[in-house]
């Protein structure tokens, strides 16, 4: 009798998953999975490669649509779609996790969780999260998506959603499209305006979060205005 060693490295993606896990794969080899053929004259680890390559980011993959993913060498309209349904797919997981917290424990954790589905927005978005005395989630909103026209929400538009769920606090966020999370003097205004109509009603404003590309201003740790 005799046995056989397979090193580590000798294993195809798909087998190095399965024993070491997915964590410890590279970006091109979860790539080649994904794609799981080649070209004619390229294996598929070589198209994982060019395709990373031509990427300033991996942060850039998630941003292409279907017809610029047929554009890279080695996909095609097949491989194009399944590329992003995967990318649509981690998207909606991670934005699940995020509305799975029982509780909102800090502004840190929720902006970067929101940086998820925030960060790629063209356009302005404005949510109000509703919690209760736990600071336990009970619904969020999406209050406001920006247009030409105009450019920020009504604080009774936020205030209807508070009374209709009965909630004690609420978190409002917004975008900057522009990637910086800099307020404005108009998020300053808007603030105050949503802070002073919130007490009317004995609700707590408990945080204004403006989320940019890679970070985040938050209104309680920056300023004395909550």
């Amino acid at each position: 009798m005799y046995s056989i060693s397979i090193e580590p490295e000798s294993l195809m993606p798909r087998e190095r998953l399965l024993l070491e896990g997915a964590e410890t794969l590279s970006n091109q080899e979860l790539l080649a999975i994904l794609l799981r053929t080649g070209t004619k004259g390229q294996s598929v680890f070589s198209v994982a490669n060019g395709i990373l390559n031509s990427l300033e980011s991996l942060h850039e993959l998630k941003e292409l649509s279907v017809q610029e993913l047929q554009g890279l060498s080695g996909v095609g309209k097949v491989k194009a779609i399944e590329i992003k349904a995967m990318i649509e797919l981690s998207k909606r997981i991670n934005q699940s996790t995020y509305r799975q917290m029982e509780q909102i424990l800090s502004s840190e954790k929720l902006a970067k969780q929101l940086m998820q589905h925030l960060s790629e927005k063209k356009q302005e978005h404005l949510l109000a999260i509703y919690l209760d005395t736990q600071n336990q989630i009970i619904k969020q909103e999406t209050i406001f998506i920006g247009t030409v026209m105009k450019s920020i929400a009504e604080p009774r538009e936020i205030l209807h959603y508070a009374i209709k769920y009965m909630a004690t606090s609420v978190i409002i966020v917004h975008n900057h499209p522009s990637g910086r999370a800099k307020p404005s003097p108009n998020d300053d205004q808007f603030t105050m305006a949503i802070k002073k109509a919130s007490e009317l009603l004995g609700l707590v404003l408990l945080d204004h979060l403006i989320i940019g590309s890679d970070e985040y201003y938050s209104y309680r740790e920056e300023t004395d205005l909550l």
